[in-house]
């Protein structure tokens, strides 16, 4: 099994051959990447690597090397099941760590900039609390994504392209919420 840091440059490869300014469509070449689990603390990764590559497609101003390297090592801090055991969902907080790398803050940051980390990161959470568990890293990569380049288009008026799109995951999970998920394919 490949090590976080092993999937993180797998992630970081893919997304630099990229050129879809959909963030959604990113994430989903992504989790088809030989070696990505289903559930795993690679989506700390993975999900804000996505919109940070859509957000630069797009025409959003970022350096993505060096984004994300930044956003490995943030990733790398958070342990798998954060979720459950902590109430924040790591794809949240993964899409929150991109939009504060674009914005270059930090703890001691006092601006509109750390205002709106916390603001897109509550409104990623509040999406994913209101479907709940168990938990399901594809869902709340899509939710997270979707609330991140709304987000972006709002305030900073970065357009990312998001196209109709179902999950494609639910056969190999076992705790799918099936019809509850606003993703399941409406062919089931």
């Amino acid at each position: 099994m490949a090590s976080f840091h092993e999937k993180a440059e797998m992630i970081k490869a893919a997304c630099l051959k990229e050129t879809s300014s959909d963030p959604i469509l990113v994430a989903k070449h992504l989790m088809h990447i030989q070696g990505i689990s289903m559930h795993g603390p690679e989506h700390h990764m993975l999900d804000g690597a996505a919109f940070l590559t859509a957000y630069k497609n797009a025409g959003g101003a970022v350096n993505l090397p060096e984004a994300f390297e930044e956003l490995e090592a943030r990733a790398a801090l958070m342990p798998g099941a954060t979720c459950g055991y902590w109430g924040v969902c790591g794809s949240a907080a993964s899409v929150g760590a991109a939009l504060a790398i674009l914005h270059g803050t930090g703890p001691l940051s006092d601006s509109e900039a750390y205002k709106d980390n916390m603001r897109l990161t509550s409104a990623a959470l509040a999406k994913i609390g209101e479907i709940g568990g168990p938990r399901c890293c594809k869902r709340n990569a899509y939710l997270s994504i979707t609330t991140a380049a709304e987000f972006v288009e709002k305030h900073y008026g970065v357009k990312m392209t998001i196209a109709p799109f179902a999950c494609e995951f639910s056969p190999i999970n076992p705790t799918c919420l099936r019809n509850k998920c606003p993703f399941y394919p409406k062919s089931h």
